[in-house]
């Protein structure tokens, strides 16, 4: 592993061009300071040339092994299929690569656990994708629940209610499977509302659930909810689905039947209510802030975007934040804004809604 100090460039390389990956590549070839865009690596050669070729990147790979092999690249984004995060970031860092990795970190305890202790062991940075982390709208919220601002927290709640169409998950293998997505709604899409909860509500004690594929034709859940008891004793509720629809547009055909053109969902809702206050946003805007004795923050979360309808709708501006912040962790020798064990509970929580769904039964953390 190449010694990296302040004022080094960081070589880097994306493992994965699939959706989310133009997210790291725009982010560094344009925002991100210290880092150099080096090469790229993905399975299917047409997609790894056509995107080395959108951004300019100068390597391209077809082998993982190969593409760790490169002496130039210091550090990597892992952005496969969610299953494939855990064995490519300890590949990354037994070949001395420090590793970026989207979310979810992976889709099982073991599995990451054996990701944070390989990257630890080997002095290598491993970081995680949470962008709704960087907003400063979302961080003054967590700091005022957290200073006990709302008064003792009575409820915590998260509902999304996204709209994903079976061509979406007919449009990869991996999509909707137990073995590479590693969930539905929850595990793909609410994985970061989830990770919203726990960061502002603190640590999940107990929950119950229901979870089942109601909609689309796929192995995973499009559809949960839960009942959640918080360790500080607050309550609250967590709804995931991508099956509901929350805009339609329509035509009537020649015979005067009519005909849907487009569908989509709903945005997100966090809702924190204490017995002193509330404060909730919708989408990325807050709609009600009732916080004695502290004005309503000017601020919203618009960079970040919604995926409600479509996961490409995203903004850029917290990739940027996240993987400046990496580079630096790398440069500076310290653990980045979002650590592994940070991302571990998340999905730490959703696999606990999975074993409630599956036993009927509630179950309490930690699994």
């Amino acid at each position: 592993m190449r010694q990296i100090s302040v004022g080094d460039t960081v070589g880097y390389g994306i493992a994965g061009c699939g959706v989310i990956a133009p997210w790291h590549a725009g982010s560094l070839k344009e925002h991100v300071k210290g880092a150099r865009l080096l090469a790229c690596c993905d399975e299917v050669p047409e997609r790894a040339r056509e995107f080395a070729a959108r951004f300019d990147i100068p390597k391209v790979y077809t082998d993982y092994d190969a593409f760790l092999a490169d002496p130039e690249i210091d550090a990597v984004s892992v952005c496969a299929p969610s299953g494939m995060h855990g064995d490519m970031v300890m590949r990354a860092s037994h070949a001395g690569k420090h590793a970026m990795t989207e979310k979810p970190m992976d889709i099982t305890l073991p599995k990451i656990d054996a990701m944070i202790q390989t990257t630890r062991a080997n002095r290598t940075v491993l970081a995680v994708i949470f962008q709704r982390r960087t907003s400063p709208m979302w961080q003054v919220i967590r700091e005022t629940v957290q200073e006990g601002k709302l008064g003792r927290m009575l409820l915590g709640d998260a509902y999304l209610k996204y709209y994903r169409s079976q061509a979406y998950y007919d449009s990869g293998a991996w999509r909707g499977t137990w073995a590479l997505d590693g969930g539905g709604a929850l595990m793909n899409q609410g994985v970061h509302l989830v990770d919203q909860l726990q960061w502002i509500m603190g640590p999940v004690d107990t929950l119950f659930s229901f979870a089942d594929h109601l909609a689309r034709k796929i192995e995973v859940e499009d559809t949960t909810v839960s009942a959640i008891r918080y360790k500080s004793g607050a309550f609250g509720t967590l709804q995931g689905t991508t099956s509901v629809i929350g805009s339609v547009e329509w035509e009537r055909d020649a015979a005067g039947e009519v005909q849907v053109t487009k569908e989509g969902g709903l945005s997100h809702r966090l809702e924190f209510h204490g017995d002193r206050g509330t404060i909730m946003v919708d989408g990325e805007r807050i709609v009600t802030w009732a916080v004695p004795g502290v004005p309503e923050p000017n601020l919203s979360a618009d960079g970040v975007g919604s995926a409600a309808s479509d996961p490409r709708s995203i903004g850029m501006a917290g990739h940027i934040v996240q993987l400046q912040d990496f580079v630096d962790a790398i440069r500076e020798g310290r653990d980045p804004m979002v650590t592994g064990e940070d991302g571990r509970a998340a999905v730490e929580i959703i696999l606990a809604v999975y074993r409630s769904a599956q036993t009927g039964a509630p179950v309490t953390l930690p699994l």
